[in-house]
């Protein structure tokens, strides 16, 4: 568009709602042009040098999402797709060129069938994990899902998180997708090849997620979860050091993460370092207390430490709410202030002791300098994740990885403790540090450099879906796969 009403294209959000209950009156279409046409009279008041959306349209049926890819597609307009809009930089909701927002918040159904015969659930994009969980306990208070600690997450651009029966991608059985044809696909139709792309490679780059189809996992009735809390006086550093040797190779039913802190200490500007060590057991307290103390006698867990409660319970501690909270609160589709942080590496071998005490000094020098809270969080691989192989899923930290790193501001001063050619990170914690293209075009040397970070040797297998389903590239952003019609 060239006329004098660009900058409206530009500039100015159009939230378009689309119903089929929706008719415009010709009071009401009179009203959106002048309402349009002032926006644009007084555009020069905002910043021209940011692109906003020319549309976000809310779905309230796949047959929107259609619609929506195919006037993108045939008008030249980039689409960025937002589940929930927890992408760490923001690439589900932002571009440098003109786009449209395909906001899936209006599909987020959820039923849940746990037959014996069938133990599934059938999630829309715009769910968050909070609901599915919510939902699938109230179905069955023996039936669970592997994924992320933070309610908030939307199912569509999330299932890659963790557990006893793998990473969510594990356990997924179909999916419901539109294409950049337009078309819906499904397990059968779309092939294969892109339903394994789509399971840890990211769906923005071939297609809109608009549902999965998943398979539910048991849990008993009862589990236990607990805290401990170690100062580096009270031997902080010890125990961090046997954890890396111990997490990763615990029992499935047992997840312990760590977590390390700058706290104020007890004289005016003084940083101290506070490590917690956070448990979920699959079974009760009497199990859990001798079976810890076998492996992992430094934690010195006691029973004192642990909290029995339901598995819907466990989710909500897990999200940092308080022991009692109510289970409602996982409905809740924003959970506070958001927290800012980059996620980088995976780490391939223990840490000695000396470099844990580096870290813990860079951690207070950070602490020193920043009114932010400072924390580094250590999530260990292993259990049912790492006995699938790399390239059964596009997801391909397994087998080798000890723990994921979630970390601030400390990228460069971790390279000796981290995995190496290439250093790897994890979709799910996007990072445009590591490699990016521009808005409007994906270079595929460039995408060499973050696709392998993210994909390892899935990065080939990636691109070669990408030339079948999305030759043109439509389904593009910052860190998009490209199409390559040289693979082999």
């Amino acid at each position: 568009m060239k006329d004098s009403n660009s900058a409206t294209f530009q500039l100015v959000t159009i939230v378009l709602f689309l119903s089929l209950s929706w008719r415009a009156t010709s009071d009401s279409s009179s009203q959106v042009d002048k309402f349009l046409q002032c926006l644009a009279n007084n555009s020069a008041l905002m910043l021209e040098s940011i692109y906003t959306p020319i549309a976000i349209v809310a779905p309230n049926h796949v047959s929107h999402v259609q619609a929506t890819v195919i006037c993108a597609k045939d008008n030249g307009v980039q689409i960025r797709v937002r589940s929930v809009g927890h992408d760490y930089e923001g690439l589900s909701y932002r571009s440098n060129v003109t786009f449209v927002i395909l906001d899936m918040f209006n599909l987020r159904s959820i039923d849940v069938d746990v037959d014996v015969d069938n133990e599934v659930a059938f999630v829309q994009a715009g769910a968050t994990i909070g609901k599915l969980y919510y939902k699938i306990a109230n179905e069955s208070k023996g039936h669970a899902y592997p994924a992320g600690v933070c309610p908030s997450l939307g199912t569509g651009g999330h299932f890659s998180g963790g557990g006893k029966y793998g990473l969510s991608v594990d356990n997924i059985l179909d999916a419901q997708v539109v294409g950049a044809d337009g078309n819906i696909l499904d397990q059968a139709s779309m092939g294969e090849d892109l339903f394994w792309a789509i399971r840890g490679g990211g769906g923005a780059s071939f297609a809109v997620i608009v549902s999965w189809k998943i398979k539910l996992v048991q849990v008993p009735e009862k589990v236990t979860v607990f805290t401990v809390l170690f100062t580096l006086e009270q031997g902080a550093t010890d125990v961090a050091f046997k954890w890396q040797q111990v997490a990763p190779k615990l029992p499935e039913d047992l997840y312990i993460r760590q977590i390390a802190s700058v706290i104020n200490g007890s004289c005016p500007l003084e940083k101290k370092i506070l490590v917690s060590f956070m448990g979920l057991f699959l079974g009760e307290a009497d199990k859990l207390v001798p079976l810890v103390n076998q492996s992992f006698p430094e934690l010195n867990l006691t029973k004192e430490d642990c909290k029995e409660m339901s598995w819907l319970e466990s989710t909500v501690y897990w999200a940092g709410f308080p022991v009692g909270t109510p289970v409602q609160v996982l409905l809740n589709r924003t959970q506070g202030a958001p927290n800012i942080f980059k996620v980088k590496s995976d780490v391939k071998t223990v840490i000695p002791k000396e470099g844990l005490e580096t870290i813990w000094q860079m951690l207070i020098g950070m602490g020193n300098t920043s009114a932010a809270n400072i924390s580094m969080q250590w999530n260990p691989y292993g259990g049912k994740m790492s006995e699938i192989p790399e390239s059964s899923t596009a997801f391909p930290h397994r087998s080798g990885n000890l723990f994921l790193i979630q970390l601030r501001d400390m990228y460069d001063r971790m390279g000796p403790f981290v995995s190496k050619d290439p250093r790897e990170a994890f979709l799910n914690y996007r990072d445009i540090d590591i490699g990016s293209s521009p808005s409007d075009q994906t270079n595929f040397t460039h995408a060499q450099v973050y696709g392998s970070k993210y994909f390892k040797d899935n990065f080939q297998r990636l691109t070669m879906v990408k030339a079948e389903m999305d030759p043109s590239n439509f389904f593009k952003n910052e860190q998009s796969i490209p199409p390559n019609f040289n693979f082999k």
